[in-house]
């Protein structure tokens, strides 16, 4: 029974999560309380399309039959609509008579499963299964702040190991060693509580992703050694454990950039008169 609700529950995060991707991903489309991003929407309709989402899937499936935001691919579309209209989405049926599914048709790319998160150090044996707890927590929780869940996980596991109680040398606490300050900034009351920190990480991670332009590299220097060293270098800073710390997330997550939302930063490089990264 206990097997059946944890299978029920994380079927129902899924849907919950597929849901808001694809509310972000229709502000982004039609540019809704922010501006138009036509491959952020593309995106965002192809992660919730991924857990399972028939509008995303459909949605996805027109901006690839008329090139928004996407290469035009005719064969892409069809497979998409053929998705959606396997689970009663009815414009998707209308629109596999326009656009048929091609033999061997392909989906994006972005649409394959996250492959499994191969860290390079041996977890403590007590926080292994630490660690599928929290990836629900992250799988629920980083689709509110439009983070790649991937991304989180590799943050976690490099920052603490995924120890809710860890605390470093410099008083960083939790899964994502929030400092008192980064707790205090983002609203976290208790570093300890797991979801409270996750929230608070997914936050800062939101924040700076949009401050760099969603340059993976910066974004992972800036959560180390701080967004104002970034800034000031232009880049990553020369410091030993900042280097070693990119490399290590970027061993974890491969892509080089992240979808981001434009303006959430505005202003903090001109603030501190900042050189422009690179």
């Amino acid at each position: 029974m206990s097997l059946l609700l944890g299978l029920l529950g994380t079927a129902a995060a899924c849907a919950q999560n597929a849901q808001v991707l694809t509310e972000q991903a229709v502000r982004h489309e039609h540019g809704e309380g922010m501006p138009r991003d036509l491959p952020q929407a593309a995106m965002l309709y192809c992660r919730a399309a991924r857990l399972g989402a028939p509008e995303a899937q459909y949605a996805l499936g027109w901006m690839y039959a008329n090139g928004r935001g996407v290469a035009r691919s005719d064969a892409t579309a069809g497979r998409l609509f053929a998705l959606a209209a396997e689970q009663g989405h009815a414009q998707a049926r209308n629109m596999l008579a326009l656009t048929p599914l091609l033999p061997g048709a392909a989906l994006p790319d972005c649409m394959a499963p996250d492959p499994p998160l191969l860290v390079d150090f041996e977890p403590e044996p007590e926080y292994v299964a630490a660690s599928r707890s929290v990836r629900l927590l992250v799988d629920r929780l980083a689709p509110q702040f439009e983070i790649d869940p991937h991304f989180a996980m590799a943050v976690i596991a490099v920052e603490s190991g995924f120890n809710a109680k860890a605390v470093s040398p410099k008083n960083a606490q939790g899964l994502m060693q929030l400092i008192p300050e980064t707790a205090q900034r983002f609203r976290v009351k208790d570093a300890f509580d797991p979801e409270a920190n996750i929230r608070g990480g997914l936050a800062y991670l939101q924040w700076l992703l949009a401050c760099f332009e969603g340059n993976v590299q910066l974004v992972a220097a800036a959560y180390n050694a701080g967004e104002k060293a970034v800034a000031s270098y232009g880049g990553v800073p020369p410091y030993a454990e900042t280097r070693d710390y990119v490399q290590k997330i970027a061993r974890l997550y491969r892509p080089a950039s992240h979808p981001y939302r434009a303006g959430l930063a505005a202003g903090f490089l001109q603030t501190v008169g900042a050189r422009k990264p690179r």
